[in-house]
């Protein structure tokens, strides 16, 4: 299980929609690499909170739009806090990263790319 990480001009083509123009490409960078340290930390967090990131289900895709990106930043220090190793902090660093790009990015969408 792993997470990958998208963030996009706009919103990303989803081909099930039925669409009369060719979509643009949206993608302006991905992560890959800490997927399975990211996946680990998330599934850990605390349901039903006022917090947007145990939102993110593991097995499928989630979109945040950049208010949702800005809400979430608050989350990264508790995040840093609950790491355990260096595999997680880098994780957490490089999704701080995305998430901080998608808020400072009008009409942007962070996908959290679920397994």
């Amino acid at each position: 299980m792993g997470i990958d990480l998208q963030l996009h001009n706009g919103r990303p083509h989803q081909p099930k929609r039925r669409q009369k123009q060719k979509p643009k490409p949206t993608l302006i960078r991905q992560s890959h690499e800490h997927g399975e340290a990211l996946a680990g930390l998330i599934s850990e967090l605390p349901t039903n909170t006022s917090g947007k990131l145990w939102m993110v289900d593991p097995y499928r895709d989630t979109l945040f739009n950049e208010q949702v990106a800005e809400a979430a930043l608050r989350e990264i220090p508790d995040l840093l806090n609950r790491c355990a190793d260096d595999a997680q902090t880098a994780a957490v660093r490089d999704l701080a990263a995305c998430l901080e790009d998608c808020a400072t990015t009008p009409g942007s969408y962070l996908v959290f790319v679920g397994d």
